[in-house]
């Protein structure tokens, strides 16, 4: 994949995106999504090779796809999004994370932007979901402003948390989506 936004570049991960992907984990920018990654070290490259091998399926509807998130200037990796797979929804979402250092600069949401337009307009998915918690204001910020709109607000558990916590759930469709990817 390889999508540009007026800032970014959006492209499939790479084997050079570990060394970033780790120091993103390491600066706790995943701890909230995924928990202790202290020894991500150990197995980043596992799931960069998986991510890869995903990418090549091209399936939103299958487990994940993960991209990286660039900025064009700089060529520095900022971050991530992606697809998930809700199983216990049976629909698909996104995924999003961007290192500490370069967050509040609305990457997120312009990354996010450009990822659903492209599989909305592609045909391959027509509603995207996301949930975030009701406490996580940054989130769920960068989720309207990418154009979601909040549908539902209830205790969820998701994959990783330990136990319900209230959440607000969004979704997007190609019918709600204005599609201007550049933000």
């Amino acid at each position: 994949m390889y999508l540009e936004t007026r800032r970014l570049l959006v492209r499939s991960i790479q084997l050079t995106d570990e060394k970033p992907f780790i120091e993103m984990a390491s600066d706790g920018s995943l701890t909230e999504i995924f928990g202790d990654y202290s020894e991500c070290d150990k197995w980043m490259g596992d799931f960069i090779r998986e991510a890869m091998r995903l990418d090549l399926e091209n399936n939103p509807h299958r487990e994940y796809l993960a991209y990286t998130i660039e900025e064009k200037e700089s060529h520095s990796v900022v971050g991530s999004v992606g697809t998930s797979f809700y199983e216990d929804f049976q629909k698909v979402g996104v995924t999003y994370f961007i290192g500490a250092r370069f967050r509040g600069k609305g990457y997120a949401a312009e990354a996010l932007r450009v990822l659903v337009t492209y599989f909305l307009t592609s045909g391959q998915v027509s509603l995207f979901m996301a949930t975030a918690r009701t406490d996580n204001n940054a989130s769920c910020k960068t989720l309207e402003k990418a154009g979601f709109r909040l549908t539902d607000t209830r205790l969820y558990q998701d994959l990783y948390d330990e136990r319900e916590v209230l959440s607000h759930f969004y979704e997007i469709t190609a019918n709600s989506f204005s599609g201007n990817p550049s933000i």
